[in-house]
């Protein structure tokens, strides 16, 4: 058996053949195929005693299923460790039960997917009120990586003008705008956010005079109805902000939305590929590539991929 393996999705061509290339190691596509009542069949390469499988769970639900079967068959057939690779990681902001009845996706799939595989990792996971990742997958390896080093290359490399206001949507996105503003020598604010529903939302900032004359970087970790980004972008523009720009981790908006973004007085909206989207800018290839040298004997924990 070989020693190690990158095994991804169909949904996850964006960057596991990448993966693979990068580590030099066996890459395979998992082949799935639909029978005519809707249930799944999963055929996977051979397998590896450590194998990484790669999915990024944006809409989720079928991935999951693919997932189960994947892991099943590549553990009957010899595989000892399996790393689970999702960019993005689903079910994460329904982290309590805000009404009565609710279930708690959150503690359901991090139970299911720890009982998987042995390892995930992630990129900015969304973890409000859960304290760090081990909490959502007990007892296997929990990695929830930044994708801020790879924002901050790609920011330097087109040389942000230094009166530039990094800005992000809510209180709890201060640490994380903090950051990038920080790599860079920015300045930053956070927006007051009260959410009406699920694509209504009323922003306000402390000190709007702030963004008078001044380009603005609206940064945020997920963007899926787009209403934040729009409300915060017409009070920009109402504040005298001379341009907007949105830097999103995990862009999950139907791209029919950039339209209403424009309009709302967005000049551009670049993602990483987290998952795939007509956005993607800011490839995250390489921080995963570091991340899983650990998986495999040899090869150095740090520095960059060959």
């Amino acid at each position: 058996m070989i020693r190690s393996a990158v095994q991804w999705l169909p949904t996850s061509t964006h960057f596991g053949p990448r993966l693979a290339e990068i580590l030099d190691v066996v890459g395979h596509e998992i082949i799935l195929h639909r029978f005519p009542d809707g249930e799944l069949r999963a055929t996977v390469g051979p397998a590896a005693t450590t194998t990484i499988v790669c999915c990024s769970l944006n809409q989720p639900n079928e991935k999951l299923i693919a997932l189960l079967f994947a892991a099943e068959a590549l553990r009957r057939n010899g595989a000892e460790r399996l790393v689970l690779v999702s960019p993005y990681l689903g079910y994460m902001r329904q982290d309590t039960a805000f009404h009565p009845g609710e279930a708690i996706s959150q503690r359901a799939i991090g139970t299911f997917l720890s009982n998987t595989f042995d390892c995930v990792i992630t990129f900015d996971a969304h973890l409000h009120r859960t304290p760090n990742l081990a909490e959502v997958f007990p007892g296997v390896e929990a990695h929830n990586l930044s994708a801020a080093p790879a924002i901050e290359a790609h920011l330097r490399a087109e040389t942000v003008a230094p009166t530039t206001v990094v800005v992000g949507p809510d209180e709890e996105s201060r640490s994380w705008v903090a950051d990038i503003a920080g790599r860079l020598g920015l300045a930053y604010s956070v927006a007051r956010k009260v959410r009406r529903s699920d694509q209504s939302v009323q922003i306000a900032f402390t000190d709007a005079s702030l963004f008078a004359g001044r380009p603005v970087l609206f940064i945020d970790d997920i963007v899926s109805s787009g209403g934040t980004l729009t409300a915060c972008a017409e009070v920009l523009a109402a504040s005298g902000a001379s341009s907007i720009e949105g830097i999103i981790v995990h862009a999950l908006f139907p791209r029919e939305l950039m339209t209403a973004f424009g309009r709302a007085g967005i000049r551009s909206v670049r993602s990483t590929n987290s998952v795939p989207h007509p956005t993607n800018a800011i490839r995250l290839d390489d921080l995963l590539a570091r991340a899983l040298r650990r998986e495999f004997v040899g090869m150095p924990e740090t520095g960059s991929p060959p």
